[in-house]
């Protein structure tokens, strides 16, 4: 199966998003904005490689929310988005994998669904893959404070990334166009005449630049958390002996629970409640 690595892009200073942390930095549902977008692909077993690029003077600020993490050391981003994805694609040049998926690292929320669909554009030929969501909006120009000419969202769509590409091509491409400042690498691949595949792209994988994108994005999170409840309940009869189990602690009695295993009626009872929040039956299921 072909090498697939990821270049995860955090070299920006992210200042409109305010607050006074670097946005990928920041926390969003209890973890910093570049350990959401690193965890995002480290779980996923077509990825073999995952080099992040932080800015200059971040490396502190890296190394505290990555350190318990498996990753190569992080590339230095540069003046410009181009120069940052340039310096990661060139650090991954001695892992020379096959593919390579870039992404931004204001992206969080990417679902493994935008992930495999990229790879798959490219295991199946494709040269440059792209995720695209349509518009559902009208559009209009903006004219001062008026607003001015609509225009036809007819085969308009946002475009999001991970955008993936074969590894030499698209490091052929950075270093052909130095200086040319696009804001993504598709563009780039366009330059270069590349085929560019589009794969289906998802409302949640929204890009975090302001203070409201933030904010909504909490929302989706909260969204996606579920509350469940289970109850249990065991009961064991009073038998001959010296001792009784209850929560997994030996109590000295004068009598003990009768049952064909340890009759801990309190652990029995916990175990019960437990898998009746994940709705997988009850104990007598399992260990009959």
């Amino acid at each position: 199966m072909p090498a697939t690595a990821v270049l995860i892009v955090a070299g920006g200073s992210g200042s409109r998003a305010g607050g006074g942390v670097t946005k990928q930095y920041r926390m969003l549902g209890g973890r910093p904005v570049l350990r959401r977008s690193i965890e995002a692909f480290f779980d996923c077993p077509r990825v073999s490689a995952i080099q992040v690029v932080v800015g200059s003077g971040q490396e502190a600020a890296y190394n505290a929310i990555t350190s318990d993490l498996r990753l190569r050391p992080p590339a230095i981003g540069g003046k410009t988005r181009q120069d940052s994805a340039r310096n990661g694609l060139r650090a991954l040049a001695a892992v020379a994998p096959d593919f390579v998926l870039i992404h931004d690292a204001a992206r969080p929320l990417v679902p493994r669904s935008t992930i495999e669909g990229v790879i798959g554009a490219l295991t199946n030929g494709a040269s440059a893959a792209v995720p695209m969501l349509p518009l559902a909006d009208s559009l209009r120009r903006l004219d001062g404070g008026a607003a001015g000419q609509a225009v036809s969202r007819d085969g308009v769509c946002r475009v999001q990334t991970p955008q993936g590409f074969r590894f030499r091509d698209i490091l052929a491409a950075h270093e052909r166009f130095i200086g040319a400042n696009v804001t993504d690498d598709i563009s780039l691949a366009e330059r270069c005449g590349m085929a560019i595949t589009a794969v289906a792209g998802e409302l949640e994988n929204l890009k975090l630049t302001t203070m409201s994108d933030f904010v909504f994005a909490e929302r989706l999170l909260a969204g996606a958390r579920e509350t469940r409840t289970g109850m249990g309940y065991d009961v064991h009869r009073f038998g001959t002996g010296d001792h009784l189990w209850l929560c997994g602690v030996q109590i000295q009695h004068d009598r003990s629970l009768k049952g064909h295993s340890d009759a801990d009626a309190g652990l029995h009872a916990l175990t019960d409640a437990i898998l009746g929040a994940l709705a997988h039956g009850d104990i007598g299921q399992h260990f009959p």
